[in-house]
């Protein structure tokens, strides 16, 4: 049966072409003969034009991102960069509404991670604040992402049917939260036993006569990123057969326009949002595990919308028969949103993939606040205040977390604050400490974000930083087995997308990037305190739960033993802060260089 939306919606929703800077994909072709007729959803014209509007990895940013977070590259014409202030709902709101203006056909849709990983004033509420705030966007369906998974299935059940909390419960007295208006599709994670999706696979959009099939998946991978506590008994299929094989579901149903959400995504040779990923130069492109997907999923699939690599693009990648197909992604924090032009073909019920247009628009902040979205915000911060304006430390400058850097200031901070957490004998003993590097979502930044003045860490910040509050433990491993743990950083699972550990004072190595694989790690620099890793000596070794039970592709790490649990990340994080700052002594960013890198 086709997933329908859970609350009815107004017909006859309007969008437009987005307002903003873009960068235009490369299908702008002339329809075929006989394609000039009427094309504004008319009931003569033969073809529709359908405006799909998506976003992806929004992660319940409702506020503005802060400092690096919170900005998008362009490339001037000159090949000089500029960056762009961008995101926050109440501009993404917006922008939305601007788009939508005057267009007859429309929909807006979402490739997962909308919620998990949040900032205080949504993650505090279990993400009902960002829900809330994507049933006022009348996003129509969405993906889900590894981090719908964060609390569990049965939690995700509660975001997409509604109801209190069962252990916070309700958190606005009188108000029970009424979940999420659209649906979450899961086509690919389904129960081990009965092999039925958790969610609804697919979802059809209508209007008058005119159908879009939307399939969602998230990354087979999922399982690996995510705790196993709550995904116990769920399967994660193969993205490409799972869409492939709801494609022929939407065929037989008489739906031939077939949109992919996925979760997951590529990496363009450039980070700037305009950048031309067709461009035909050396080393130019896209790569990652979206070419390979693009590549074989059914010809019928007219566009993919992608995320989970927080990358912006609007590329085409050849479909199995060669013919080019759209494949876009909209950064992350609802910094951008893609325009994609449908054309839809009302005598072959398909879409003209030729006449196929798709630009990412930035999400700036020179436009009118969404009056509606900065209510909402305002709501949720009164009751988070008591507890998100309270500082835990202070710093001197930013302390920041880039993205294309393997070893990160903000990285070293949280990993020291880990092991002197669990260095004492009867916390765990720990000698190091390693810190999976998507476990850091937001850099600290001097500038005050409220009242509390330049330089004071407040507890909501540091909840933006480290939100997924994951317990830390104190293992041994050998040092064998942190050797392989530092080489599957860059190998297996990793190896085209390596996922390189922040370390704590005191661990140093070279990063050889000029070779592959395993090879990269060398192994005669790996030293602690100066002196090289023995590989049959016992270390003791602090990390997170997630990492202890070998998320993020590092297998090795669930052979530890000797397991002692400690207290939560951030309560460490939030304890180191205030050990080693005050007012008139802010903590100054750490340096880098404990891991040499050769290019």
């Amino acid at each position: 049966m086709a997933a329908t939306p859970k609350k009815k919606r107004t017909a006859g929703r309007i969008l437009a072409v987005g307002a903003g800077l873009a960068t235009v994909g490369a299908l702008v072709a002339a329809l075929p003969a006989g394609a000039s007729g009427p094309k504004d959803g008319g009931s003569h014209g033969r073809y529709v034009d359908v405006q799909l509007l998506s976003f992806n990895d929004l992660h319940g940013n409702l506020e503005p991102p802060t400092g690096s977070a919170g900005r998008v590259t362009h490339t001037n014409p000159d090949g000089t960069t500029r960056t762009i202030d961008a995101g926050g709902v109440e501009y993404l709101a917006t922008h939305l509404r601007q788009a939508r203006e005057g267009n007859r056909y429309s929909i807006t849709a979402a490739a997962g991670d909308m919620i998990g990983a949040s900032p205080l004033v949504s993650g505090l509420f279990h993400d009902e604040p960002t829900v809330e705030a994507l049933n006022r966007l009348k996003l129509d369906v969405t993906s889900v992402g590894n981090h719908e998974f964060d609390e569990g299935a049965k939690e995700l059940a509660r975001i997409q049917n509604g109801g209190c909390h069962p252990t916070a419960g309700c958190f606005e007295k009188g108000k029970r939260f009424r979940g999420a208006d659209f649906p979450y599709l899961a086509a690919n994670v389904t129960n081990e036993e009965s092999g039925k999706p958790l969610l609804d696979p697919y979802f059809i959009w209508e209007r008058n006569g005119v159908k879009i099939g939307f399939i969602g998946v998230t990354l087979e991978g999922t399982a690996n990123i995510v705790s196993a506590e709550g995904i116990k008994g769920l399967k994660f299929g193969d993205e490409i057969e799972t869409i492939n094989k709801y494609t022929k579901v939407l065929e037989r149903k008489g739906v031939k326009s077939i949109v992919a959400l996925l979760h997951e995504g590529g990496a363009p040779a450039s980070g700037s949002y305009n950048y031309n990923c067709d461009s035909p130069g050396p080393g130019d492109g896209i790569s990652g595990p979206i070419v390979d997907i693009a590549k074989n999923v059914s010809p019928q699939v007219d566009a993919l919308v992608t995320g989970h690599t927080h990358q912006a693009y609007a590329c085409t990648i050849p479909d199995p028969t060669g013919k080019p197909r759209t494949v876009t992604s909209a950064a992350s924090f609802g910094k951008l949103y893609t325009d994609t032009t449908l054309t839809y073909d009302r005598r072959t019920k398909d879409i003209v993939r030729t006449a196929v247009a798709s630009a990412n628009h930035v999400v700036t902040r020179d436009v009118p606040k969404a009056a509606d979205m900065t209510r909402l915000i305002t709501r949720w911060n009164a009751l988070a205040a008591p507890i998100a304006s309270r500082p835990v430390g202070y710093i001197s400058g930013d302390v920041d977390n880039p993205a294309d850097a393997p070893e990160k200031p903000l990285g070293n901070l949280i990993a020291d604050a880990q092991l002197e957490g669990m260095a004492p004998a009867d916390k765990g003993g720990a000698q190091l400490a390693l810190m999976n590097p998507g476990g850091v979502r937001a850099p600290l930044v001097h500038k005050a974000s409220g009242a509390e003045g330049d330089g004071v860490v407040t507890y909501g910040e540091a909840y933006t930083v480290q939100p997924f509050t994951n317990m830390m433990t104190a293992v041994d491993l050998t040092g064998a087995q942190l050797i392989t743990t530092l080489q599957q950083q860059v190998s297996g699972a990793n190896q085209a997308a390596p996922k390189i550990l922040q370390i704590s004072k005191g661990l140093t190595y070279t990063l050889d990037m000029t070779k592959t694989g395993a090879d990269r790690i060398v192994v005669s620099s790996v030293k602690l305190n100066g002196e090289a890793i023995d590989p049959s000596k016992t270390y003791r070794v602090a990390m997170n739960e997630f990492l202890a039970g070998g998320g993020d592709g590092f297998a090795v790490l669930k052979e530890h033993k000797n397991k002692l649990v400690g207290a939560s990340d951030l309560d460490m994080f939030t304890a180191y802060l205030a050990a080693h700052s005050t007012a008139t002594a802010p903590l100054a960013p750490p340096a880098t260089g404990r891991i040499t890198v050769v290019k």
